[in-house]
């Protein structure tokens, strides 16, 4: 007992005094956020602002020196989220985080973003180079000026390297990873299709739009007719009558959310044109977007304010003050998989245009915490790189927009100058970033819709197949002209709309092509909605993004109740409780909803096992072949129109062969619905609050146990779904949520999850995030400066 008093004598002051340690290196880290501080490279002081919720406000004397504090700040608040977008697209997270992450680095590195990023900063303009050194300079200075390194690194006790100024441009690249289709996953998925399916089961299933269309040009399309028995029937085998239940559906995931829209003067209430975003990303923490000002004094007097994104130094969406801005991800067609005609001769040589030609090979050398260096060769041909061999495929390359050293730039840094929509659409036209829908509004009640990044001009061959691009005149042939881009300008309603789905028709959807459009119910209700009113003020926009009406799930409820006719509820007590909060519904995604659950969970399930029934020949091909495959890789993602179909017109031969009628099928559906549902307790104490919880979580939380809630947000529930504007999953949903009318922006709101700091000990960790759960109208502007921080050059 004397040995034991003795140790605890010992090892508890020891034990505090490290505890003491690591709280005081945890403080350490924090930024200095007050007073005066040297920024070397400055030509005059720039003033750096906060509010109480830890929005920026930057003035200085030039765009130089405000790149320049901008780095300085990113570097303050959000480091670490910087440096693993670089290393993600690099494909250099293994030297942080050790092999766990080697995989990872391996796929990435197929795109060699590194050495593309080199060459796009060689090749950029002088201006623009000056403007990414002076940030990575700002980056390395605020880095510099913490007491402590980041309190991640502590944490996995590595060091962090410095800034490059072509890492903004691997920040660029991490974004082409997040919207695209960067491996060409959905013409290998249809490819897959078109070899185990007819052609007109292919097309059935996945059609390029339904009912819900919602476009603003053309009209909504409809579902091809399902294929007769001649053509395709499932397969049966009378000896098998046991259901194997669908596999676990996680749809959520991987459909879109994004939503922008604009109104004209002449539809507004207070006669000024409006633009409401909210793009919709996997959530985390931080957020993705930084909120920041900036604004210039004197002859070239500059006042931008919007959402930033750490490691760029601009801003993304926003208002100049003339004109305001925001984006959604098109879905357009940016990936083409070219099937290699390999020399029999000579397997590393493949045919071209011009005849036989090697492939050029690099071997990428990856550096792995605590271990050797892994490697990865990575073979390029004339049009991209060689992807990885695959069981049953041809030699593949890929041919992806981000691989090319034009399609990328600092371009949509000229919106800042925009002066009103006609700039601003010449602006997206030449902007080097992944291809988003771009809508804006101007000081003069003009609003326009465009394509903002590059568009790829193809010839020869059908874009939504792998194709040979041997044959002479086959391939990309160019960039189209700004002057053809899609673009509707002053539109006749006064009202513009994007939500991932398809938005044009004829000529022009042949130029975008289709990358996996969203199904068309949400842009149909946010139409809908939008057209309610000739006289639309900035309550109606936050409402509108906050509609969580269940417009798109009426259909199914109705049809859950059909299907729990008398003879099927009776004597069976789940059943009839099933039925009793379906007819007591409260119609929307709201968390306290249980009969929106139910719903929400039937459709699910009758949406798997009626696609089961339709791909057993796929499956059989690949094991791996699964509605939420397809979903994925933007196939499936227009299945509720061959889906509604088959369950309303009831063909026998596609019924899934595991049930005698379509009557069983859905009633399957009903009792497996029920059956995830009361997983967690009684349905009628089940709302969808239960299921739709935010599970918003930093990076290094899980390795953390107990101590995890520490980092994260609160695991509350969310109002909100799919297919309606208030799209919201646990982990994703709205990046930022704005609206503004340019010239008026003290009349606008601004959302974000999290907060501006990346550190969990700073005030600003958590500020704003209640505001965005709740959808409270916070301001668009900064408030009042709470904190100043001047930061002044070397000697001054």
């Amino acid at each position: 007992m004397r040995v034991l008093k003795k140790l605890l004598i010992i090892s508890v002051p020891l034990v505090l005094v490290g505890i003491v340690a690591a709280w005081l290196a945890l403080r350490a880290s924090l930024p200095s956020l007050d007073g005066v501080a040297i920024l070397p490279g400055l030509d005059a002081e720039v003033s750096i602002e906060r509010d109480s919720i830890g929005v920026v406000t930057l003035r200085g004397g030039s765009r130089l020196d405000l790149a320049r504090a901008t780095g300085y700040v990113h570097a303050q608040d959000r480091f670490f989220q910087m440096d693993l977008a670089r290393r993600r697209a690099a494909g250099e997270l293994a030297a942080l985080f050790g092999p766990v992450a080697l995989e990872v680095d391996r796929s990435n590195r197929l795109h060699r973003f590194r050495h593309r990023a080199r060459i796009v900063l060689a090749a950029a303009v002088p201006a623009d180079r000056a403007l990414l050194a002076a940030y990575a300079e700002g980056v390395n200075a605020g880095l510099e000026s913490l007491g402590a390194r980041p309190w991640e690194y502590l944490l996995l006790r590595a060091n962090p390297a410095p800034w490059r100024a072509e890492d903004s441009l691997l920040v660029l690249y991490s974004m082409f990873l997040e919207l695209n289709d960067s491996r060409g996953d959905r013409e290998t998925t249809l490819a897959l299709m078109d070899r185990t399916l007819p052609a007109a089961m292919v097309t059935f299933i996945s059609p390029a739009g339904t009912e819900w269309d919602a476009p603003m040009e053309g009209e909504a399309y409809r579902v091809p007719e399902f294929p007769g028995p001649e053509l395709f029937a499932v397969e049966r085998d009378e000896s098998q009558g046991t259901l194997t239940p669908p596999r676990p559906l996680r749809l959520d995931g991987v459909l879109p959310g994004s939503n922008n829209w604009a109104v004209a003067a002449s539809v507004s209430a207070n006669g000024s044109a409006m633009v409401a975003n909210d793009m919709h990303l996997g959530l985390r923490v931080p957020n993705t977007f930084y909120r920041l000002r900036l604004e210039i004094a004197g002859d070239r007097a500059m006042e931008v304010t919007g959402a930033s994104l750490p490691g760029v130094p601009l801003i993304v969406v926003g208002s100049n003050g003339r004109v305001a801005w925001g984006f959604t991800n098109s879905y357009g067609d940016w990936t083409d998989v070219i099937l290699l005609e390999v020399d029999p001769d000579d397997p590393s040589s493949y045919r071209t245009p011009d005849g036989w030609v090697p492939t050029e090979c690099v071997e990428e050398s990856i550096l792995v915490a605590g271990e050797e260096p892994g490697s990865e060769t990575v073979c390029e041909t004339i049009w991209g790189p060689v992807m990885p061999a695959q069981d049953g495929m041809a030699p593949r390359a890929l041919k992806w927009l981000a691989h090319e050293a034009d399609a990328v730039n600092l371009g949509l840094m000229r919106m800042e100058e925009a002066l009103d929509v006609d700039d601003a659409v010449a602006v997206a036209n030449g902007a080097g970033i992944p291809p988003l829908n771009m809508i804006a509004a101007d000081r003069g009640g003009r609003i326009a819709w465009t394509i903002a990044g590059r568009i790829p001009m193809r010839q020869g061959y059908a874009p939504d197949r792998p194709a040979s691009w041997s044959p002479s005149g086959t391939g990309w042939a160019g960039w189209l002209a700004p002057e053809d881009y899609p673009r509707i300008v002053d539109p006749p309603g006064g009202r513009v709309w994007s939500a991932n789905a398809r938005v044009t028709d004829g000529e022009e959807l042949g130029i975008l092509g289709d990358g996996g459009y969203a199904l068309g119910a949400r842009a149909s209700q946010i139409r809908d909605d939008l057209e309610r009113s000739d006289a639309l003020g900035m309550a109606d926009m936050l409402a509108i993004q906050l509609d969580d009406r269940a417009v798109f799930y009426q259909r199914w409820r109705d049809l859950a109740l059909q299907t729990l006719s008398a003879h099927v509820i009776a004597r069976d007590p789940r059943r009839q409780e099933f039925r009793r909060l379906l007819e007591d519904w409260i119609p929307r995604a709201s968390t306290d909803s249980v009969g929106f659950r139910l719903v929400y969970e039937f459709r699910q399930q009758a949406l798997g096992l009626v696609f089961e029934g339709l791909t057993g020949p796929v499956r059989r091909a690949d094991p791996e072949f699964s509605l939420d495959e397809s979903f994925r890789y933007g196939v499936g993602r227009q299945f509720e129109g061959p889906a509604w179909a088959l369950v309303t017109r009831r063909p026998q031969h596609l019924l899934n062969p595991a049930f005698g009628t379509w009557d069983d099928l859905l009633i399957t559906a009903v009792d497996l619905a029920a059956a995830k549902v009361s997983e967690m307790g009684p349905l009628g104490d089940e709302p969808w609050g239960r299921a739709n919880v935010a599970s918003i979580r930093h990076p290094l939380s899980r390795v953390l146990g107990p101590f995890a809630p520490w980092l994260d947000m609160p695991a509350q529930p969310l109002d909100g779904a799919t297919h309606m504007p208030r799209v919201q999953q646990p982990s994703f949903g709205a990046s930022e949520r704005f609206a503004v009318s340019p010239g008026r922006e003290r009349e606008g709101y601004f959302h974000m999850p999290t907060g501006q700091s990346g550190h969990p000990l700073s005030p600003y960790y958590r500020a704003g995030h209640e505001a965005w759960v709740r959808g409270d109208p916070t301001p668009f502007l900064p408030g009042a400066a709470v904190h100043r921080l001047s930061v002044v050059p070397e000697g001054g």
